[in-house]
């Protein structure tokens, strides 16, 4: 027998399984444990009924994502150049309010104390100009023992073309404090732009330990079976590796998400979607168009990420956001959450303020009784009790209230979705919207109405894609290099030098994982920009182009992108290699639908808005082939469907629920 795989994905409510095993895939929802992530993995393995050592997990942590935003990483040094440990804290100079003239300062985030300056330097060319000596080293090691931080960050100017200093420094403090968690920039980030560089490898250091700590204690409680982590940019890595690179696993979770939906835009055969995954806490949207977009350019609340990431916007909206009235006298719901504890009202563990999930119980959406497969009974009364906590002041009825607050929150999401496609410059309106996450289905027609919008599609098991997303995942990893030259200038033997040199030692770390080289693939692309710009376009590089062909690219791109192209010399600033093993067999995972005979409606129900009764059906007796016109509710174990009026769903080969506007 095949050994068992698990896929994982911590969310801020609930934490996802998917199990693949030989006879097909077992799916199961656990109440997340934020303080403990952990333990919300060990209470789902065992409610599976598994042992350790009978299957591999693959997992989405929360746990880099979560520390950051609230602020609660390691005291943490900071180690520069004379003369630049302001770096960090002067930034770009960009102010997140351009006309406040009276704009509260910012919290830096490294404290003036824990930033260290070494009188050593290179020069623009990677030359020493100052060397880095043992009495250097001896004092900083000094100023440490007095700061005692639990992580060290070091980022000298120029490392990413000689990183001698760097790894000097780093060997020097790790033999004075064996314990202590310590990272170089040419490590992290091997690219130029010193703030953005040095970011990044605070980041990964004032997380690290946590990190560290959490993987740790997750693999003694499932040890002796193998953990691997999904990084940010849609490939999993052993847990050893993800333990100290805290900064690349920021966008764990939804990545997974994103690998799962790529595989079903295929198996859908459409070429373009708009993604929606709205969990409890939050609700993730992208563009998905062949492989995850991947971008250098995100930010984890206030911080830059300059690291490679799937491209997406995250909101604070989803079925535990927080509906509340501000001092106006205005329905707002979000960005706060009842999260997993107390959680919505109607969970009934005491939470009493209305969320999202409440209003929809309260609008008869969500059916009591076959919440979670009927393993978690839903409070009606306590939920009715919250939105009408809110109804009062408003001066509404409490139907009238939860509607607002579901308007409201689809506002919010819609919005989200216009902001990776409109405002960049794509049309959706000829796309498809894939919803997925626990809460996703009870709001997809409404939003795919808003954006104009055609088709949707609900895919089989989207109430746990993400953790499905993580074993249809490839391993990989994304090294990349700064150049800095013309293109004009660079050579097509200099360009497969530099990709040999950053692919061996990636190649070499998958193969450490178990795959073999001849299930190792390959995928290149250049960072381009006309000389003198500062931002770039990151580019393609085809097995059959040659650097005019590339040129052209990019100009090309610049043109769709901004509207125009120049006729100015392009300059090469990165080079980007991804390696990474062949994906899962999605015909393994996806056997064809069993149901051929149509099933009739469950019951009919009074939902609120309609004049008529609802027809109720179970999605897993639904037939391939069988057409629901809405308005319909469909239950199933961990989501519940909407089809609102105008729209209708109709059952495919693979399980997947085709939503066409009618």
């Amino acid at each position: 027998m095949t050994k068992q795989r698990l896929g994982v994905d911590t969310g801020g409510t609930f934490t996802d399984f998917v199990l693949m095993t030989a006879d097909g895939l077992r799916i199961h929802k656990q109440l997340s444990t934020p303080e403990a992530p952990e333990q919300a993995i060990l209470d789902g393995i065992k409610a599976l009924g598994l042992n350790a050592g009978e299957f591999d997990l693959v997992h989405g942590s929360t746990v880099a994502t979560n520390a950051a935003l609230e602020g609660k990483g390691v005291a943490t040094a900071y180690i520069t150049n004379t003369g630049f440990k302001d770096t960090l804290t002067l930034g770009r100079q960009a102010r997140r309010e351009l006309y406040q003239l009276q704009a509260l300062p910012e919290t830096p985030p490294v404290p003036e104390s824990m930033c260290l300056e070494v009188d050593c330097r290179l020069a623009a060319d990677g030359t020493e100009l100052k060397a880095l000596t043992a009495e250097h080293c001896n004092a900083v090691i000094s100023q440490l023992r007095v700061l005692q931080p639990q992580a060290v960050a070091i980022n000298f100017l120029f490392s990413f073309l000689d990183d001698r200093h760097e790894r000097q420094l780093a060997a020097a403090i790790q033999q004075a404090f064996p314990d202590m968690f310590v990272c170089c920039s040419a490590q992290v980030l091997p690219e130029y732009r010193e703030y953005e560089r040095g970011m990044a490898v605070w980041l990964n250091a004032w997380l690290g330990p946590l990190v560290e700590g959490y993987v740790q204690r997750l693999y003694a409680g499932v040890k002796p079976s193998p953990v691997a982590v999904m990084q940010s940019t849609g490939g999993t890595l052993a847990a050893a590796k993800a333990s100290r690179r805290a900064v690349n696993l920021l966008l764990s979770g939804p990545a997974g998400g994103l690998m799962a939906a790529k595989t079903f835009a295929e198996l859908c055969e459409e070429e373009r979607l708009l993604t929606f995954d709205m969990g409890g806490t939050s609700t993730d949207v992208a563009l998905v168009s062949g492989m995850p977009r991947l971008t250098t350019e995100s930010h984890i609340g206030p911080y830059p990420v300059a690291v490679p990431m799937v491209d997406m916007h995250t909101i604070g909206a989803g079925g535990g956001s927080l509906a509340w009235i501000d001092d106006g006298g205005l329905l707002q719901v979000g960005p706060q959450s009842a999260g997993a504890s107390p959680g919505p009202a109607c969970y009934g563990n005491g939470g009493t303020q209305a969320t999202v999930t409440d209003a929809n119980v309260v609008l008869g959406r969500l059916r009591p009784a076959a919440f979670l497969g009927g393993g978690m009974e839903l409070d009606v009364a306590a939920a009715t009790q919250a939105v009408a906590a809110l109804a009062e002041p408003l001066g509404l009825t409490v139907e009238e209230a939860a509607k607002g607050i579901i308007g409201i929150a689809n506002e919010h999401m819609a919005q989200a979705l216009r902001v990776i496609s409109v405002q960049q410059g794509e049309d959706p309106r000829q796309d498809a919207l894939m919803a997925f996450g626990g809460a996703a289905g009870l709001h997809m027609c409404a939003l795919a109405d808003a954006l104009g919008m055609q088709r949707a599609i609900a895919p089989i098991h989207g109430g746990v894609l993400s953790a499905l997303g993580m074993l249809l995942a490839p391993v990989s990893r994304e090294v990349s290099r700064s150049v800095r030259k013309p293109l004009a200038d660079a050579s097509a033997c200099e360009v497969e030098e530099l990709i040999d040199v950053l692919s061996i030692p990636a190649t070499d770390e998958l193969r450490a994982e178990g795959i073999t080289l001849d299930a190792i693939e390959r995928v290149i692309s250049l960072d381009l920009r006309y000389l003198g710009q500062s931002h770039s376009l990151n580019i393609p590089l085809l097995a059959t182009a040659n650097l005019d062909d590339l040129a052209e690219a990019f100009h090309q791109a610049h043109k769709r992108v901004y509207g125009h192209a120049l006729d100015m010399p392009v300059e090469w600033v990165n080079l980007r290699v991804s390696c990474r093993s062949q994906q899962a067999n999605v015909a393994e995972l996806m056997p064809s639908w069993p149901i051929k005979e149509a099933a009739p409606a469950l019951a009919e129900e009074s939902l609120a808005g309609y004049d008529q009764p609802v027809p109720v059906y179970a999605r897993q007796q639904i037939a391939v082939a069988q057409v629901i016109a809405g308005p319909a509710l469909i239950v199933e174990q961990v989501s519940t469907l909407l089809v609102d009026e105008g729209w209708s769903a109709m059952m495919d080969s693979v399980g997947n629920l085709r939503l066409n506007k009618q």
